[in-house]
């Protein structure tokens, strides 16, 4: 079973970047897909960005222009770059995986999780 490790959290002004990292381990797809969801607490997770192994990313409207997802496939991991941070991007951050290339937007799509990293952006 593959495991997800997040870093990369923080707090941070607005206008700011962070990147976070979900580093997998344990019995890695040979073929799958990356997201990053987000969470406030008391509202559903949503989806933010996603990446096929075989290149493709998608990214939620909200992020466009301003997050970018990439995947270093030597390490096994997946980044998210956040820049021009807003403070409504405050939120838990989370990476998943499933072993498709087709990224889904829907969090019942994946098994495996991360244990979320937290994404303060002060005004």
């Amino acid at each position: 079973q593959v495991q997800l490790v997040e870093s990369g959290g923080g707090l941070v002004q607005a206008g700011g970047s962070l990147r976070l990292s979900c580093a997998a381990s344990g019995r890695t797809f040979s073929t799958y897909s990356m997201v990053w969801f987000r969470q406030v607490p008391g509202t559903e997770r949503e989806f933010v960005a996603g990446i096929s192994w075989s290149g493709p990313t998608y990214y939620a409207n909200s992020v466009k222009g301003r997050f970018s997802i990439s995947i270093d496939s030597a390490e096994d991991t997946a980044y998210l770059q956040m820049n021009n941070l807003k403070p409504e991007d405050t939120a838990v951050y989370y990476c998943a995986a499933r072993p498709s290339v087709v990224v889904v937007f829907t969090e019942d799509a994946y098994r495996a999780w991360g244990q979320g990293t937290h994404v303060t952006v002060s005004s």
